[in-house]
This record gives C-alpha cells, sequence and structure tokens, in this order.
C-alpha cells in the first residue's frame, strides 16, 4: 500500500443535505425504496452504488471521453471497435478474435463466448469476459495499438499468438493495463478477479445516503386507461402499486487526494502539469457527486432535485462524517419540515466534535446554503455558491499538490 507525507495529507469530506419528494430512486429486490435503521428507527436509504453510477454518469457532462473509462463484459467488443480503426481491412469476427487474445493476455481473465442457446439465424455471440471488467479509453487504445503491432498488421490470430509467447510481450500488454487510469477508475477503484496486481483501490469513498428522520414507505395505486376502450368497456386496461416515500436525506462522501493523484499517475495529458489531471478530477467530482442524482422511477415521480446545504471539509489526518448528529431522529418542525432542524443540529454538533478531536480548521471549509432553513450553517465556513465551492476547493488542492511535490 502507497504511504503519503502525513505533512501534505489532503483529504476532502462532502456532507450534504437534500429533500427528495415522494420517489423510489433506489429500489430493493421487492421494488420498495431501499430503508435501514439507525438510532432505533427506520430511515430512507439510498445505497453508495446507486449514487456513484449517478456521479460517474454525471461525468459524461463534465469530462472529456479520453479521461473516462467502461465498465463492462464487452470489453473485446469496445477492443474490437478500435482494432477496426486502426486496420480497417479486419472483418468483426477477426477483430473480436484478436481482441479477445490481446485481453486473455493483458488480464488473464477468460474471454470467450456467453454460454447460452443460439436460435436460428442469430449471429454467434461476440466473446465476453465473465465478469465486469473496467478499462480506461487510454488503456484500450494502447492494448489497440499493441494488438495491431503483435499481429503484424496481418490480422492473423497465429501470428499474435506467437506473439505474446514471447514473456515480455505479455509483461507489456499487463502493464498497458495498470497505467493511464481514467479519472472513474482512479476515484472508485478497480477489481480485476483473475490478476490482484490490476486492481486499483479507491480514491473515493461513499456513503450510503441515510434520512435524518423516521421513515415508512406508502404505495401508490395507479390504473392506466386502454384508449380504444368504449363508453360501454368500463374498467382499466392496466392496475398497479409502486412504493414509495419522501425524505430529507444526509449524504456524505471523502475523497483521498493523495490516493487519487497516485492512481492517476503522470496525468492524462502530456502538455500540463502532473497535478492537473488530479485538480480536473477532484473538480469533476464535487460537481457530479453534489449535482447527480439516482434515476430510479424518475419517470413517475419527476422527483429532481437540488442539495439544500453542502459542506466540504479538507482534512490532513483522516476523514470524518457527520452522521452521528442524526443517531437521533430529527423531529418535524413547528411548520412542518426537517431541514431546518437538520441544519441547527449540524451547527452544533460540528464544532463541538472538532474540538473535542482538535481538528477543527475554519479556513478550509466551505459551505453552500439555500433558502432560511439552512440560515443556522452561517458562520460553519466560507460561503459560496456551488461554482465558487469547485473552484475554490480545486485550487486548494493543487496548492497542496504542488506544496508536497
Amino acid at each position: 500500500m502507497t504511504q503519503f507525507d502525513p505533512a501534505t495529507r489532503t483529504i476532502l469530506d462532502v456532507h450534504i443535505l437534500q429533500t427528495v419528494p415522494p420517489s423510489n430512486i433506489n429500489r430493493d429486490d421487492t421494488g420498495s425504496p431501499k430503508t435501514a435503521v439507525y438510532g432505533g428507527v427506520r430511515r430512507s436509504r439510498v445505497s453508495s452504488q446507486a449514487w456513484k453510477r449517478a456521479t460517474r454518469k454525471k461525468f459524461e457532462e463534465l469530462l472529456d471521453p479520453s479521461e473516462l473509462g467502461v465498465r463492462t463484459k464487452k470489453v473485446a467488443e469496445a477492443l474490437a471497435d478500435r482494432l477496426a480503426a486502426l486496420d480497417p481491412s479486419l472483418d468483426r469476427a477477426t477483430a473480436l478474435e484478436l481482441a479477445a487474445e490481446s485481453l486473455r493476455n493483458a488480464t488473464g481473465s477468460k474471454i470467450e463466448a456467453p454460454k447460452r442457446k443460439i436460435k436460428d439465424g442469430e449471429p454467434d455471440p461476440a466473446p465476453e469476459s465473465s465478469y465486469l471488467m473496467f478499462l480506461s479509453a487510454q488503456q484500450l487504445d494502447s492494448l489497440a495499438e499493441l494488438t495491431v503491432k503483435g499481429a503484424e498488421g496481418k490480422g492473423d490470430i497465429k501470428v499474435l499468438k506467437e506473439f505474446f509467447k514471447a514473456k515480455e510481450n505479455k509483461v507489456r500488454a499487463r502493464q498497458l493495463v495498470d497505467s493511464g487510469h481514467s479519472v472513474d477508475i482512479a476515484l472508485f477503484g478497480r477489481m480485476v478477479a483473475d490478476a490482484t496486481d490490476l486492481n486499483v483501490e479507491a480514491a473515493t469513498q461513499v456513503a450510503h445516503a441515510l434520512s435524518v428522520h423516521a421513515v415508512d414507505n406508502e404505495s401508490d395505486y395507479y390504473t392506466a386507461v386502454d384508449d380504444r376502450n368504449t363508453d360501454a368497456e368500463t374498467g382499466a386496461g392496466m392496475i398497479g402499486v409502486v412504493d414509495f416515500n419522501s425524505s430529507t436525506l444526509y449524504r456524505y462522501a471523502a475523497l483521498d487526494v493523495n490516493r487519487l493523484h497516485a492512481n492517476l499517475g503522470a496525468g492524462l495529458r502530456e502538455d500540463e502539469p502532473s497535478g492537473a489531471p488530479t485538480r480536473r478530477a477532484v473538480e469533476a467530482f464535487l460537481e457530479g457527486f453534489i449535482t447527480s442524482l439516482p434515476t430510479g422511477k424518475v419517470n413517475t415521480f419527476g422527483n429532481h432535485t437540488l442539495p439544500t446545504a453542502v459542506i466540504v471539509k479538507l482534512r490532513t489526518k483522516r476523514p470524518i462524517s457527520f452522521v452521528a448528529a442524526f443517531e437521533r431522529a430529527v423531529p418535524q418542525g413547528p411548520e412542518g419540515g426537517f431541514v431546518r432542524e437538520a441544519c441547527t443540529r449540524l451547527a452544533r454538533f460540528v464544532p463541538d466534535l472538532e474540538k473535542a478531536y482538535g481538528v477543527a480548521d475554519a479556513d478550509s471549509t466551505w459551505v453552500v446554503r439555500v433558502g432560511e432553513d439552512a440560515a443556522p450553517l452561517t458562520g460553519l465556513g466560507q460561503e459560496t455558491d456551488v461554482a465558487g465551492l469547485v473552484s475554490s476547493v480545486g485550487a486548494a488542492v493543487a496548492d497542496r499538490l504542488e506544496s508536497g511535490a
């Protein structure tokens, strides 16, 4: 495990309060909104996986495709596309065969046709990995170039197999998929079951979002009318039930900037300072995590909201969640709602916790708050808007990376 200099350790804590109206953004195996018991009462819950997926999708708007990866079993198809671009003379079947051979040597994974019954007239399925494989655009591009070179531009699988019999070529293929990590791989990590040396330790930890108050799931009984029914044909064309709840969620994530910087390595672009990709990744993560929302049942409920409060802390020792502020469920306010009391809890809890453990640093705290219910957070840190927060935190990260260089 990589050891980092304690003097220049940089960890970002992201705390969010977000109210979500009737919705079902993250379902369990029965179709109901996920829940968890905390502080002795049942809370609404949104899994960390759901919000990480939403954040990764947001990256498509915030980052260049060259800085992102693809997580898929169909990795041979992704590589075959690149082979065809490099050598247009390759037919699809040959490109897939070459891609599968390179991936076997680069990752040690089984890449083979899925075992399923083929219907008459259906083409043979493309080879797939037995599990989701996460590779960056740069890694796929580099492996495609090596594959074309190994096949000597002939598109001959026998030539490529002979190429990989040489240990140095197999090692080279392995090195290509162990460098040039994309932003999403560097942030969220990667597991390669057949080659643990290719694993990437995640730089980000995301907690399951929990409601700050007790929640009971409700059910919506709905009907749909058949448009071609006559007046004589009564009744619905379809009936159903969908479960939902509404909640004020506490969301938390911790970002190890040093780990992120190490995962990204020298950077994705040769014409910029080594710290620039890390700053860009930090800024993309902050904006993506803050503004994203899992899309479960979104067409049914239209539950598009943004956070009421965001607190970002720059720390130098370890991440700290504030979820304990809500271990005792927040009661409904006199005029309804939970946000104001949740903000009041945070305004009291944060200074007490940081004083007790000697980790207070007001100059390294940024606060975004919306509406009068978030007023209790005044004075907790530097107040700004989301654009200002992203820019300011990015600059602080860049300064610390430069000072530790």
